[in-house]
């Protein structure tokens, strides 16, 4: 599947707006939103320009897409995915990329950040119910325990992780196991239970649904 490779606090940049891409280093005074916050490639002196509805709509949906790392196909097949659901089309989607595994190793403070996160499920530092995935978008569901691999490295570089993300609590719809350096679903994640409530999904729905 493809993925970003470039800077990515352009993207945060481009958006106005921390999309937490880098971890920690996004809540310290390097942050780039915080030192800089102007679109890359734009002149400081230039007067910004408004954008249209479109525009906002379409800086929602790229927001969304940086925020869970995603490319535009993978995109649109989980807009669809959610349309067929029931219930409202726009929080469907949200919870669906909310229930990539790449986002639990993540939220749980089981990895640095989200690009990490990504990197050790691709290495097979992961098992979801004892079987090992290798698949950052594999999707949980109630009942799965993802935990490291019994090797001494893997679960070395989870308890570093946790250690470092000490004071991050994970979202109520996780339980963290910390002495087993496991995680429980314990139910599917609600609207309330995202970390980013102020996505407008409406936007996106409106905008794909053209």
């Amino acid at each position: 599947m493809a993925r970003y490779t470039g800077n990515v606090c352009r993207l945060c940049r481009r958006e106005g707006y921390k999309l937490f891409l880098k971890g920690r280093r996004c809540e310290s005074d390097k942050c780039a939103v915080d030192r800089r916050n102007v679109p890359p490639g734009m002149n400081i002196r230039s007067r910004p320009r408004r954008l249209s509805d479109y525009g906002v709509h379409l800086r929602e949906k790229q927001k969304v897409k940086r925020i869970f790392g995603v490319m535009e196909r993978q995109f649109r097949r989980y807009f669809q995915m959610a349309d067929t659901m029931r219930g409202n089309t726009g929080v469907n989607l949200l919870t669906i990329l909310e229930r990539r595994m790449d986002n639990v190793v993540d939220a749980t403070g089981l990895s640095l950040s989200r690009a990490h996160a990504r990197q050790l499920i691709n290495h097979g530092h992961f098992t979801v119910n004892g079987r090992k995935v290798d698949i950052p978008s594999y999707m949980v569901r109630v009942g799965d325990v993802i935990a490291p691999i019994a090797k001494e490295k893997s679960k070395k570089i989870v308890s570093e992780c946790l250690e470092l993300n000490n004071d991050k609590s994970a979202p109520s719809w996780l339980a963290l196991d910390s002495d087993q350096k496991s995680v429980k679903v314990v139910n599917l994640p609600a609207r309330e239970d995202l970390r980013f409530q102020d996505i407008q999904e409406q936007f996106i729905v409106e905008l794909c649904s053209k």
